[in-house]
């Protein structure tokens, strides 16, 4: 081959390998850049999910939810996000029967760990300001426990009531139950209606300046040592009803009120005799008032016109005679503003004296009873299985997933 032959077959086949090369980045291009395309059509379709998400959430709303749905979202949202007529005595209940929250100083009385229901506000109606209090749950219980036991009892006894508290409030927020409240938007008020319940303000005003530090200090670590706690039957928080010193025996509910409530039996509660100051109290009326506040003629009225009919399990008067007519022994009582329906008389001349045993309605856990239970040596969850039959302490965190299943 001649050597200008040679030069063209060179030139030639570099040519090709030139052309080769260039389609070849060309190809490489061409893939690049459709994978671009591909990553950037995916990231908008990603943006649009958060889009149509809140888009179908406001639609929701929008269409409006029942109280139920409205109260489980306020205890569900927080555990996502983080995670209950006695007369006007501080120690008794009834079972039945928006400022923004408020900034306090709670050193001496923060707790120091966290729960489901860290967050969730209750609004109180606070009936002498005539205004309604927005404080978080604890903050809530641990007015309420201020104010419905005396600080000096001892902390095991303290912390049955916080639970007992806390869980009467839970089930009342769990139910959508405002209608009863006073006014709209709150919901409970801070009398026997609920649960008495005392402002930080107010609180710490009826201690000495010696005392508010050590009984604070107390107070927090009885909220601190329960956070989040509440008590359950099958899964469900109960009517945490309380009371202040029984006669011996709790009363079975249906004795009381008409519902008969499992949980709610009558036991034995020895201790409060020894210790409560309010177990035994006498009274004198005029025959003429008693007549009147009970509405029997008093003609004809003699010793033998008062005969007791039948007794409750707890040996509380159940039915008794007055006269011509026939009284519950909690009508008697209420009537009467007695402690207690159960009661022994004595008539002399124009007076009748009555002789009342123990303090409250008698249903649920005793106060002067748990604090004997703890000076024992029993534990807060002891002392409400006591008094609260076939019961659990659970942490909250569980009725927060049934409540998210119902919603």
């Amino acid at each position: 081959m001649s050597r200008g032959k040679r030069t063209q077959l060179v030139v030639s086949l570099l040519r090709r390998h030139t052309v080769k090369r260039w389609l070849a980045l060309f190809g490489i291009g061409a893939m690049l850049g459709a994978s671009i395309l591909l990553i950037r059509l995916s990231l908008n379709e990603l943006r649009s999910v958060p889009a149509a998400s809140y888009a179908e959430s406001e639609t929701a709303e929008s269409q409006g939810t029942s109280v139920k749905e409205k109260t489980a979202s306020r205890i569900t949202e927080t555990a996502a996000q983080l995670r209950q007529a006695e007369p006007d005595e501080k120690n008794d209940v009834n079972v039945k029967e928006r400022n923004e929250p408020q900034q306090e100083d709670e050193k001496a009385a923060a707790p120091k760990t966290s729960s489901e229901l860290d967050g969730l506000i209750v609004h109180v109606y606070l009936t002498k300001e005539k205004r309604i209090e927005n404080v978080p749950l604890e903050t809530y219980v641990r007015g309420v426990v201020a104010a419905e036991m005396p600080i000096d009892f001892e902390l095991e006894a303290l912390k049955a009531q916080a639970i007992a508290a806390r869980t009467y409030i839970v089930r009342r927020l769990m139910q959508g139950e405002e209608s009863d409240a006073s006014v709209h938007g709150a919901d409970v008020t801070d009398t026997i209606q609920h649960q008495v319940y005392t402002p930080l303000a107010k609180l710490e005003g009826q201690w000495t300046k010696a005392q508010r530090k050590a009984n604070m200090a107390k107070l927090g670590k009885a909220i601190d040592e329960t956070r989040g706690l509440v008590v359950t039957y099958e899964g469900e928080p109960i009517e945490a009803v309380f009371f202040s010193t029984s006669n011996g025996y709790t009363e079975n509910s249906e004795d009381y009120w008409k519902q008969q409530i499992p949980y709610l039996r009558s036991v034995e509660s020895p201790w409060d005799k020894a210790i409560s100051p309010k177990y035994k109290e006498t009274v004198s009326l005029k025959l003429s008032e008693f007549h009147k506040k009970l509405g029997v003629k008093r003609k004809g009225f003699a010793k033998s016109s008062l005969r007791i009919i039948e007794r409750t399990e707890g040996n509380r008067i159940s039915k008794i005679r007055i006269g011509d007519k026939v009284f519950t022994g909690r009508e008697v009582r209420e009537k009467l503003e007695l402690a207690s329906s159960q009661f022994t008389w004595s008539v002399k001349g124009d007076y009748i004296t009555i002789t009342t045993y123990g303090y409250g309605h008698g249903v649920g856990m005793s106060q002067w009873g748990a604090n004997g239970m703890a000076k024992e040596g029993a534990g807060a969850a002891s002392i409400l299985a006591h008094y609260y039959s076939s019961t659990a302490v659970e942490q909250a965190s569980k009725l927060s997933a049934q409540l998210a299943q119902r919603s």
